[in-house]
């Protein structure tokens, strides 16, 4: 039987929700540096945090916690039954419109802080969930169809483990979804930033630098399934790292797994691609392009996963304090329920 765009409850299934992030418009190659405010440079977004005037992050008020608190009292009590109808946020409208056009057209980056996270878990996984049913339609993660995705160390032994499941250095990459959100719940005792780059600024870097380079960016990477494909499938995908509609690039950048897919017989990475990696991981190294965030208890990082990469420095746990986060894929094209 065909699978459905999207399951009974509008929630795309993990292959669906790989196909919605990857239908991006190509017209053609890109021949000049591109001008976006999604092109931006980490030390700009430092030294906006650090003065305190980053307008791509949001406080929210004693109002507004009160408007969550109401919502998730007055909203179903089963998870998979919450939509942006039945989670009502009227006084947040505004905000939320802002937060969603800014992944969608703007820099790509949204903080939300102030998140109540000691109340039980389950209140704090209702009001993460329906908060990001005003941004856009939840997907799943995985095989699994995870849904609201756990970001832990699993202490897995299992050579196809995805790194997110360790407490391991994650090189830059984007996920396959419109925007991804983390909830933080619980710092590491040490380690585990989460670092952001701008990909239209390394595609700008490439071109001003290697331009001979750039054509290699529309052909097609081979990715790494690390064992997330179906049973007598190939053990890679081969998606096309950057589209371009002749107004915007989206990119889809995973350094690791586009490096590890190596690791299977017969596959080879070309050399062209190597020195795309190598270039876009080095300048995604550099103060001057990356921004580094510790993100505390309550906080809500949003993403574009079409102009932003992210990466996670290793880290380390105790006994008593284990680095946890919640997360969400979610689509900026909402289907009606």
């Amino acid at each position: 039987m065909r699978e459905p765009e999207a399951s009974a409850t509008g929630y795309r299934s993990f292959a669906a929700q790989s196909r919605h992030y990857f239908a991006r418009e190509h017209l053609r190659v890109p021949t000049k540096p591109l001008s976006s405010p999604a092109a931006w440079r980490g030390s700009d977004l430092r030294a906006e945090w650090d003065s305190g005037t980053a307008s791509w992050c949001y406080e929210l008020s004693d109002d507004d916690r009160a408007e969550i608190y109401a919502a998730v009292a007055q909203a179903p009590e089963e998870l998979a039954l919450i939509n942006r109808e039945n989670f009502v946020l009227p006084s947040l409208a505004a905000s939320i419109a802002q937060w969603r056009n800014r992944l969608a057209t703007g820099m790509g980056v949204q903080i939300i802080k102030g998140l109540p996270t000691r109340e039980p878990m389950e209140w704090v996984r209702r009001a993460y969930w329906g908060l990001g049913h005003h941004l856009g339609e939840p997907g799943a993660q995985n095989p699994q169809q995870e849904l609201l995705g756990e970001v832990r160390d699993y202490r897995e032994d299992d050579p196809n483990v995805r790194l997110y499941r360790t407490p391991h250095n994650i090189n830059l990459h984007c996920d396959a979804a419109d925007v991804v959100g983390l909830l933080c719940l619980q710092t590491a005792v040490r380690g585990g930033h989460s670092r952001i780059v701008s990909t239209v600024t390394l595609f700008n870097e490439l071109m001003g630098e290697r331009p001979d380079l750039v054509a290699a960016l529309f052909d097609r990477f081979k990715l790494d399934s690390r064992g997330e494909r179906p049973e007598g499938a190939l053990p890679y995908s081969e998606p096309l790292p950057c589209c371009f509609d002749g107004d915007m690039l989206r990119t889809f950048y995973h350094s690791d797994y586009m490096r590890s897919v190596s690791r299977h017989a017969g596959v080879t990475v070309s050399s062209e691609q190597q020195q795309i990696l190598d270039f876009y991981d080095d300048r995604g190294a550099r103060p001057d392009f990356y921004f580094d965030m510790w993100l505390e208890p309550g906080d809500i990082q949003l993403l574009s996963n079409h102009t932003v990469a992210h990466a996670r420095t290793a880290y380390q746990d105790s006994a008593e304090q284990q680095r946890h986060l919640l997360r969400l894929w979610l689509s900026l094209s909402q289907s009606s329920r």
